[in-house]
């Protein structure tokens, strides 16, 4: 077959899938075939080679290009009965030696000399040294014509992007949970989990959540895992496709199959509901279809670790809603399977089950609950050992939202938090942990009693980190920065005037400190 009429089979074909007419899979095995598409990782692959040239600077054939993925989607889709290579290591959970070697890299290595934060557009400049791009401009706006660490004087401000550091910083971030955010390309992410691009691409969406709805319904257990995987794949990032999953009616027969026997299945299945439980409308369906005690359930005895940090992942979005928080938090099995999955699940897991507590705890109901339950011992343990900053951010945030109320700050004080927080105030680079350890202070100051006061004017190493947010965090933290600062002078002025006596910390802190 000539190249003109294969392009007339693609543009008919095209044409089907715009007015929502199935095409006959023997028209697109036909082209596949003629581009020498023989598999599902072949398949896959074209796809994600169509995204980036969709999403790639000054293309003007978006449209085109965005039909002809959503034509290869679609064959992706509905083509292939056996998932090979990439595709059968991802439904297993399996994982390569890159990502093994990339989760023992030091984070610190990839900090920005100048801010400390993570570079997200790393570039070297004459003297050899690398810096965020943003910071090293300020830097050479502000005048300076000299290397930041070294103070050698520059030949020139030239910056040359650092590509492979760029990568691999991508990479650490995505193997460990962490967010990433690119310069540059913000709004072209939103654009692309919001649009589809073109009706073609619309309608074969469509067209193919209804076939994968009947897979889940009717196939055989392989076909039903596959599909499962194409739902967990197709709904990652994308809202329209989660929107037309739902409507399609994806979540009912994904809530039967987190109840396989097959690990595979199970968690394929949940890593789809947590997907989907990202859309507004699905909440209710979830809840509606019995779906909090299926869930509970994989959290308690799934079959592999991971599908029961997506449990708890799923758990998270449906305590945006109130009437769910409650339901979750009245129900005496949640709260301790969640603090199980925090003591011994992997490190995606205890975030999962972090930020899922964090979200109980909008409801202040739910405080004496997660509290009964042992949180505050567990978390300030292990915040002695996580290493992550994410993990340390969140655990400082229950700790936080915990301290707002008095019963909660006597938890966290007589677990022996406040050591532990204020070296994590001074020792620690990231500034949303920073923050966090600020409002903490400031609320066990408040509710913790009088005693919380003169055990931190003893510290010494506290003032410093307090005036450097005062001057360089937001303006939430710099007020709460200035707060604490006050009421540490206050103290001192008062004792120095022998209008309060002085603590012996030693004797009586023996429980906090």
């Amino acid at each position: 077959m000539d190249d003109r009429r294969m392009q007339m089979n693609v543009l008919k074909i095209l044409d089907q899938l715009e007015d929502g007419i199935i095409p006959e899979s023997s028209d697109l095995k036909r082209v596949l075939d003629y581009l020498g598409i023989k598999c599902w990782s072949a398949c896959n692959k074209e796809v994600k080679f169509l995204d980036n040239e969709i999403f790639s600077e000054g293309n003007a054939d978006m449209g085109l290009l965005s039909s002809l993925m959503g034509f290869m989607i679609y064959c992706r889709g509905t083509l292939f009965e056996v998932l090979d290579n990439v595709a059968s290591t991802q439904i297993n959970g399996g994982s390569n030696n890159a990502d093994q070697v990339i989760r023992f890299l030091n984070l610190d290595d990839f900090r920005c000399p100048i801010t400390l934060e993570i570079m997200n557009d790393p570039v070297t400049i004459a003297s050899g040294h690398t810096y965020d791009r943003s910071s090293i401009l300020k830097w050479f706006r502000a005048g300076n014509s000299t290397c930041p660490k070294t103070s050698e004087r520059l030949t020139s401000i030239d910056l040359v992007p650092n590509l492979a550091l760029k990568l691999l910083i991508k990479q650490y971030c995505y193997v460990n949970g962490i967010p990433f955010v690119e310069t540059g390309r913000r709004n072209r992410d939103t654009v692309k989990s919001v649009a589809t691009g073109s009706v073609a691409n619309e309608q074969a969406m469509k067209l193919l959540a209804s076939f994968l709805v009947g897979r889940l319904v009717a196939g055989t257990m392989e076909q039903q895992n596959n599909a499962a995987f194409e739902i967990r794949l197709l709904t990652k990032t994308s809202i329209f496709n989660r929107s037309c999953l739902v409507e399609a009616g994806a979540i009912p027969p994904l809530l039967n199959l987190v109840t396989s026997r097959d690990s595979s299945c199970q968690e394929n299945a949940m890593a789809a509901l947590l997907n989907l439980s990202k859309n507004s409308n699905s909440k209710s369906i979830i809840v509606g279809n019995g779906g909090l005690f299926l869930i509970l359930d994989v959290l308690k005895r799934g079959l592999k670790m991971e599908a029961r940090q997506h449990a708890a992942g799923t758990l998270f979005y449906l305590t945006s809603v109130e009437e769910y928080r409650k339901m979750i938090g009245e129900n005496p099995e949640f709260i301790p399977s969640l603090l199980e999955l925090l003591r011994n699940g992997t490190d995606r897991g205890k975030k999962n089950a972090l930020v899922t507590i964090f979200g109980l705890l909008m409801r202040p109901e739910n405080h004496w609950r997660v509290i009964a339950a042992g949180l505050v011992l567990l978390v300030v343990n292990l915040l002695k050992s996580f290493k992550r900053e994410d993990l340390i951010t969140d655990s400082l945030a229950v700790l936080s939202t915990l301290s707002e109320r008095p019963d909660g700050a006597m938890a966290v004080l007589y677990a022996g938090a406040l050591p532990i927080i204020v070296n994590i105030l001074s020792s620690c680079n990231s500034r949303a942990a920073k923050e966090y350890c600020v409002s903490l202070l400031l609320a066990l100051c408040i509710n913790g009693g009088a005693d919380v006061v003169p055990v931190l004017v003893k510290n010494s190493s506290l003032m410093g980190p307090l005036y450097s947010l005062l001057t360089q965090g937001n303006s939430k933290a710099s007020k709460k920065a200035s707060t604490l600062i006050r009421i540490l002078h206050e103290y001192n002025e008062k004792t120095s005037s022998g209008l309060i006596t002085p603590v012996f910390i030693e004797d009586q802190f023996i429980n906090v400190w």
